[in-house]
């Protein structure tokens, strides 16, 4: 592991992981103008409307406002892997990993898994497990919520780094929950982890990647030397 400006380094005050499993199924469906999508509101409400069948802790329904500056690029053309483009997504959390794989073989999974596929021109679907946390994700709350999907050759590099900016968004942004989800051994491994946080408010954290050279200098910095592409994106509940 690498960072640069190391000076700027804050360890994440991390919680103990915990059992949950995670469902991911995340499609790109509309276009993007830039960091801008276009994703179909009434697509959004029927895959809601088909995730409240479905037995689990949660089955939420996101959708994108908009992409953030990340990493990578040059990174994953070289991989062959198409970036993350993902304007709705559904995350299903249960109680244990187990679980979340019953779940996707469940009726109810299935014709969620089913419409969305078929409105979408590219899909990721994952099951995973915890892998770090700060907190849990209040879907409760009408926050803005993140999905950060980060690929890396080295997927314990990839852990080591996360630990250090997730400590820079702690310290700066005030960023109260992270649920980092790693795919089981077998499942799609595009993305070696998927970030999932929320913040309250566009003004807790936008402003600080756009006008703190810390986050380009020590984050992005941080991933491009340790060979990590990352690709933010912000949701809205649906």
């Amino acid at each position: 592991m690498k960072l640069i400006n190391e000076h700027l380094a804050v360890k994440a005050r991390l919680l103990p992981t915990t059992g949950d499993g995670f469902v991911v199924l995340a499609g790109e469906i509309g276009t993007w103008r830039g960091y801008l999508p276009s994703a179909p509101a009434r697509l959004a409400g029927h895959l809601k409307a088909l995730a409240a069948d479905i037995e689990a802790r949660e089955a939420t329904v996101f959708r994108a406002v908009f992409r953030t500056p990340g990493e990578g690029d040059a990174l994953l053309a070289a991989r062959g892997i198409h970036p993350a483009r993902y304007d709705v997504v559904v995350l299903i959390r249960t109680s244990s990993v187990e679980a979340a794989f019953e779940v996707r073989e469940s009726a109810a999974y299935k014709e969620l898994a089913v419409a969305l596929r078929g409105a979408a021109r590219r899909t990721h679907e994952v099951v995973a497990g915890n892998a770090g946390r700060l907190g849990d994700v209040d879907h409760g709350q009408d926050h803005y919520f993140l999905f950060n999907y980060f690929y890396a050759d080295d997927r314990e590099t990839l852990l080591k780094v996360w630990e250090y900016t997730a400590g820079w968004f702690q310290a700066r942004t005030k960023l109260a929950d992270s649920a980092l989800m790693r795919p089981v051994e077998g499942e799609p491994a595009d993305y070696g982890l998927i970030n999932h946080a929320s913040w309250p408010a566009l003004g807790t954290f936008l402003p600080h990647l756009i006008f703190r050279p810390s986050f380009r200098r020590f984050v992005l910095a941080s991933f491009k030397a340790n060979g990590i592409a990352a690709q933010p994106i912000i949701y809205r509940r649906v």
